[in-house]
């Protein structure tokens, strides 16, 4: 290769490096700041093509969009001695790019101080709210006085906290096991309770039944007895009208019930006097014989 080419190769390889050490593209949704021995030169807001200089100055680039942040669960003691797993997240952007990179300098450092900020305020805010408040419509004033708050501890480092939420609110384990075995206690207990109130109920009703059916078989009792006395009464008074129509017929009558019953059995023995009015009738028919 001649002198002219090598020449002319290393002016288009010199030219190559030139451009890709002084052009930069800021995309969509980022932001840039050109530093130049550590100190910011100049900052880059909208997207497009930029210069530095080269060789000298370096280019630190920054996420224009919002941020998610999710600091650990954390045991929070409120004001009322209640203690509640606060899991809690939070949303920032990057405002001012030279504090930001002053203060923290990396996205994985702000996060960290975000997440303590957000624990630490958290804590701060709940330790004078009751259980109830958490529970309750005042949650999103609690929600908003933490933001204010992270915003306001959180504005060196050259963010703006969008949104701080709670996530869940638990009870720690060993209460979480405590309030179900006092639940489980009270349940059981309440059951017998109702079963003890389901026995005397049956009982009294099964009592009451007795009670309503010895009174029901007395009064039937009762009116039997009176039916039966009535209808004795009634028998004795058509046997005394039938004997005085016939007395001689209803003595005859009678005479032959008696014999029916009483000599009714095959093994049956009558010890009496001959002359006895038991056997008149039988007198009489011997002696019309």
């Amino acid at each position: 290769m001649s002198k002219s080419g090598t020449f002319f190769l290393f002016l288009l390889v010199a030219g190559f490096v030139l451009v890709t050490q002084s052009a930069f593209i800021v995309k969509q949704g980022t932001q840039a700041m050109v530093l130049q021995f550590g100190r910011p030169a100049q900052r880059y807001e909208e997207p497009g093509l930029k210069f530095k200089t080269p060789f000298i100055q370096n280019v630190r680039v920054f996420q224009k969009r919002v941020l998610n942040v999710a600091p650990p669960a954390e045991e929070v003691i409120l004001a009322d001695q209640k203690r509640l797993v606060i899991d809690a997240f939070g949303r920032y952007r990057i405002t001012d790019m030279l504090a930001f990179n002053n203060a923290v300098g990396t996205e994985d450092a702000a996060r960290d101080r975000i997440n303590n900020l957000i624990n630490s305020v958290t804590r701060e805010v709940l330790g004078t709210a009751t259980l109830t408040d958490v529970l309750s419509d005042k949650r999103a004033q609690l929600m908003h006085s933490i933001k204010e708050r992270v915003n306001l501890a959180a504005k060196n480092l050259g963010v703006e906290i969008v949104d701080v939420r709670i996530g869940r609110a638990d009870l720690p384990e060993q209460t979480s096991q405590s309030i179900f075995d006092r639940m489980k206690t009270a349940r059981q207990q309440e059951a017998a309770q109702f079963r003890a109130e389901g026995k005397q109920f049956a009982n009294e009703t099964r009592a009451q039944a007795d009670k309503e059916r010895t009174v029901l078989l007395a009064e039937a009792g009762r009116q039997s007895q009176v039916q039966r006395g009535l209808g004795d009464e009634e028998a004795i008074k058509i046997y005394a009208d039938a004997f005085k129509q016939d007395p001689e017929f209803y003595a005859f009558y009678r005479s032959m019930e008696a014999y029916r019953e009483s000599l009714s059995g095959g093994d049956t023995t009558l010890i009496l006097s001959p002359d006895s009015d038991f056997f008149k009738y039988f007198k009489e028919s011997a002696g019309a014989k």
